[in-house]
């Protein structure tokens, strides 16, 4: 693979960066649509490869596939652009107020995309509500996950938001280094193996990612899990979002612009 130095990698970084918060809204819910999607198609498999073979680290071995989808084909994930555009914003080559604007629309169109999935692989799973979901293994693990992503915080009040924070933040250094690292080669194999490495990481430590709840708490909902929409946003949803944008904006976007940074804003 051709290898491309760190001071390249943030430079191509800047210009994606400036590049998405110029994206037109159609196209920031088309591609975050089509991401959200993508995230629960692999987020599926993961869970069926745990269930089958009884091994956690099997289902974050198959998981990037859906990572490597997105990012080969450039879609928008909401989590990957809070590394990319603030410093993009920081380097002057865009505003803020494009940022928020990508931000929110990326996230709806993620949104979107998870919840239709979750609905779809619900009518399959259950065949339309006529198999109970406690006789397949696959559904009874994501009724667990869900539970254990909301209420399991929310019995520990505070210190369960601050909890689901760091898990968080902790989760997007590592996917958004994934963003990253698929800057790092110019060959497309090369790119899958870099970016591989972190995604696999996240998802076998168990850490929270938005986009990837956005499926996950909605589909044990649908399931039967014993939780609520107010459940998922106040003990996931607005927590995990905060944490992952601190991750990803300082952690890997803003640390890597600060130490690789040489030249002028062009």
């Amino acid at each position: 693979m051709t290898y491309i130095k760190p001071e390249e990698i943030l430079e191509n970084m800047l210009q994606v960066g400036a590049l998405k918060a110029k994206l037109p809204v159609k196209h920031m819910l088309l591609r975050g649509f089509m991401a959200g999607a993508f995230l629960g198609y692999a987020t599926t498999l993961a869970i069926l490869t745990t269930t089958q073979t009884g091994l956690g680290i099997v289902g974050a071995l198959v998981f990037p596939v859906g990572f490597v989808m997105i990012i080969l084909l450039g879609l928008e994930l909401a989590t990957g652009n809070f590394a990319l555009i603030p410093i993009a914003v920081k380097d002057k080559r865009t505003r803020m107020n494009l940022m928020l604007f990508n931000w929110t629309w990326v996230l709806f169109g993620n949104l979107i995309g998870g919840v239709i999935y979750a609905f779809l692989y619900y009518i399959v799973t259950t065949q339309m509500g006529h198999s109970d979901p406690a006789t397949i293994p696959a559904a009874l693990r994501i009724i667990d996950i869900a539970e254990t992503k909301t209420i399991g915080y929310a019995q520990y009040g505070l210190s369960g938001t601050v909890t689901a924070f760091t898990s968080a933040l902790l989760c997007n250094w590592m996917v958004t280094l994934g963003t990253v690292m698929a800057f790092s080669s110019t060959t497309t194999n090369g790119k899958i193996i870099a970016m591989w490495l972190p995604i696999m990481t996240f998802f076998a430590l168990g850490y929270e990612h938005a986009i990837v709840n956005m499926f996950l708490i909605p589909a044990g909902i649908m399931l039967g899990a014993n939780i609520s929409i107010a459940d998922w946003w106040l003990w996931n949803g607005l927590p995990v979002i905060t944490g992952n944008i601190v991750g990803g904006m300082i952690f890997t976007g803003l640390m890597l612009y600060w130490t690789y940074k040489t030249s002028e804003p062009k």
